[in-house]
């Protein structure tokens, strides 16, 4: 039943770890071909490649765990993917119904613990429901805003027989998601628009989720203005564009936080004001009427007050909007805004003979002319790819965001390469993060998935060693790995390309003879300890408060005493 459910939600690719509660599922698995599964090393891994195998497909991903550690152990995957609304179903199985509630070997409470990061959740008690839940949560999963959705099945019901019937519709009348904007906000949308002279877009990941890539542009274009884009929404706007501005916030550009500060009207587009955009709220685009589209009801208004809120699918919204909109020019706008990109250029290469994570992510933006996927794990290499790789094709950034989950680009990478076969996926990892969920080269090799691997090997936790220079006092503790492994032996004992890089001279040779390569490659990017993200915006501090070079750290610091803490 539960086979037969995944083949008619147009389910091929399963990502699983086996154990004894799930077992009769996995025994039913060779009468199923047509359902391929990608053995993990740890659940954690599961989840993550099937997050990174929605995003880049636009499919629900599925993962599979047993009971108990099985299933707590994806938990972290699924809080990623609860967070930047990615669209995934969980299936674990779960002790006899007879043992639950009495602390049974491998029992777990995982409706309980997965409630808080699940967008809905289903404890099946009996077989003959299994076919309505499964089409339960994947219309759950994929519609409205998307995120995952778990079903437990006790290991006595995976064995028991029932008629299987596999409903043609859903019918759950508390769950109606809102896809066409109101009439009448889009009307008062358009009209803000047509009067503004210094409008912004704010394109954030429903933009993306929507593939509402041609509505933006047209939007974009007709109205002549400028489009910024969160982490999230990077790749939902071509940065090759001349309107094209780039990514605001704590580590963005400093001209796109400016031109946010300047705007007078501020059009969000599925983003959520999360405050590594917006910072100090009461700072944030103090001149600008902010409209703000999303189809999560929930997220307008939660952090920025909203003159017109419009609830809807973006792509949908936009169709409509963009009929209303009229054709404008904001020369005067555009050329202030090339004014602020001149003055805080904010993307300057460190002129010096090391090697630097940001040297090495403008070459592989450069040799890829921008059009690879980009997977990375969170830190300092994650600023920087933002920053610097220049994003020419529709959805080809995926990160972990909301969640910020370390370890996150070793498995969605291997999602996003299965997800699309004929593209190339480059996985950018900090050492620390490439650690966490290096276990799964393994399955990379068993299943021949071509990912290319750039470590960034700074032998720290970059971005928390950066944090304890700038606000700690260089107090460094529990920042340095002094054990790494040799990565290039670790690929080869993996039965990977591994390859050494420690000099400038020798990147884009590196890069090249990767994607030359036709299966994965560990490239060991040897980089200069000491490199740190600029700009930056202080936690909680506003567009006032940016540092852009290390030279007005201590200004900074010296006019804001509270953000360093107490000695």
């Amino acid at each position: 039943m539960v086979c037969e459910s995944l083949l008619r939600e147009g389910v091929d690719l399963v990502f699983g770890l086996p154990g004894g509660a799930i077992l009769p599922l996995y025994q039913t698995m060779p009468e199923y071909p047509q359902l391929r599964h990608i053995l993990v090393r740890h659940e954690q891994g599961a989840a993550m490649a099937a997050d990174g195998y929605y995003r880049a497909s636009g499919r629900v991903g599925v993962a599979f765990a047993t009971s108990g550690p099985g299933a707590t152990n994806l938990i972290t995957g699924i809080a990623c993917a609860n967070m930047d609304s990615s669209a995934m179903v969980c299936i674990t199985g779960q002790v006899a119904r007879a043992s639950i509630g009495k602390d049974a070997f491998q029992e777990g409470d995982t409706t309980g613990v997965t409630l808080p990061v699940t967008k809905h959740n289903y404890l099946v008690m009996k077989a003959a429901d299994i076919p309505r839940v499964v089409k339960e949560a994947f219309h759950i999963a994929k519609t409205g805003r998307p995120g995952p959705v778990l079903i437990d099945i006790p290991k006595d019901v995976f064995i028991e027989q029932a008629e299987f019937e596999y409903p043609d519709e859903v019918d759950l009348p508390g769950y109606k998601p809102t896809l066409e904007g109101h009439p009448t906000q889009i009307k008062k949308a358009a009209k803000l628009i047509n009067e503004a002279k210094k409008p912004v877009i704010l394109a954030g990941h429903g933009v993306i989720i929507s593939r509402a890539f041609d509505e933006l542009k047209d939007l974009a274009e007709k109205a002549e203005i400028p489009v910024i884009t969160t982490l999230l929404g990077l790749s939902s706007f071509p940065e090759t564009h001349v309107l094209s501005v780039g990514m605001p916030g704590m580590h963005g550009v400093a001209y796109a936080s400016l031109a946010i500060d300047e705007s007078d009207l501020l059009i969000s587009l599925g983003a959520r004001f999360d405050d590594r955009v917006t910072g100090r709220i009461s700072s944030f685009a103090p001149n600008a009427k902010i409209i703000h589209i999303d189809i999560d009801p929930a997220v307008i208004g939660q952090n920025v007050k909203t003159l017109v809120p419009i609830v809807g699918d973006v792509r949908r919204v936009l169709r409509a909007l963009n009929k209303q909109v009229e054709g404008a020019s904001h020369t005067e706008w555009l050329d202030q805004i090339e004014k602020l990109r001149s003055e805080h250029p904010s993307l300057r290469l460190p002129d010096n003979t090391k090697l630097t994570q940001q040297f090495i992510l403008k070459q592989l933006s450069d040799i890829t002319k921008g059009k690879a996927i980009i997977v990375t794990g969170v830190g300092q290499h994650q600023m920087w790819a933002a920053q610097l790789y220049t994003f020419s094709e529709p959805n080809t950034m995926i990160t972990s965001g909301g969640a910020g989950a370390m370890g996150f680009e070793v498995p969605a990478a291997m999602g996003a390469q299965l997800a699309r076969p004929n593209e190339v996926v480059w996985s950018i990892a900090g050492d620390g993060g490439f650690q966490m969920t290096m276990s799964e080269l393994a399955t990379i090799v068993e299943n021949k998935i071509p990912v290319k691997f750039a470590i960034m090997n700074n032998n720290f936790l970059g971005m928390v060693r950066q944090w304890q220079h700038m606000f700690y006092n260089d107090t460094f503790y529990a920042t340095e790995y002094t054990g790494n492994p040799d990565f290039v032996a670790l690929a080869k004992a993996f039965g990977i390309m591994g390859l050494r890089v420690t000099d400038k001279t020798q990147v884009a040779d590196a890069i090249n003879s990767a994607n030359d390569h036709d299966g994965p490659v560990v490239v060991d990017f040897v980089v200069d300890p000491e490199e740190n993200v600029y700009p930056m915006i202080p936690p909680g501090e506003s567009i006032n408060e940016l540092v852009e070079a290390p030279d007005q750290l201590a200004a900074v610091l010296e006019a804001n005493p509270d953000m360093m803490p107490p000695s």
